[in-house]
């Protein structure tokens, strides 16, 4: 056999073992059954619950993805609120009160333990396709 056929044979095996790796995190717990049921996450969806992981009223919520993120991810007013009535119809957060802030009451937000679970398997998922993404093009590289 050649070596680029054993290089692509090898990449093969390695995806379908992330593949494998994958489908046991599924299976592994049924408690996690609803929670998996929810990913992919849209990428303002990831943000707003990653911001969750403290209470947080909705321009909190869009200063620290931003803030976050670099200035990459910038969540405007329209869909981060479309995001929040979402989410809380999903049950991944529920209010955490009011503040005051310049004189005016904001609804703060904080993630359930649903919601703690999702973004929690979603940044394992995310982890496990950057880390075999990398490995195929460290493979190809090297060719």
């Amino acid at each position: 056999m050649t070596k680029s056929r054993t290089r692509i044979i090898i990449s093969v095996i390695d995806i379908a073992a992330s593949a494998i790796s994958l489908i046991d995190m599924k299976t592994k717990n049924s408690s996690d059954r609803r929670a998996r049921a929810l990913l992919p996450l849209t990428e303002a969806t990831y943000w707003t619950l990653a911001s969750l992981a403290t209470p947080r009223h909705g321009y909190a919520i869009m200063q620290t993805v931003a803030d976050a993120s670099g200035g990459q991810v910038r969540l405007g007013p329209g869909t981060l609120y479309a995001v929040l009535a979402k989410l809380l119809e999903q049950k991944l957060i529920r209010r955490a009160g009011e503040s005051m802030s310049e004189g005016e009451r904001r609804k703060e937000y904080t993630l359930t333990p649903l919601g703690r679970q999702v973004i929690e398997l979603e940044c394992r998922r995310l982890e496990s396709l950057a880390r075999t993404g990398r490995q195929i093009l460290l493979r190809k590289a090297g060719t």
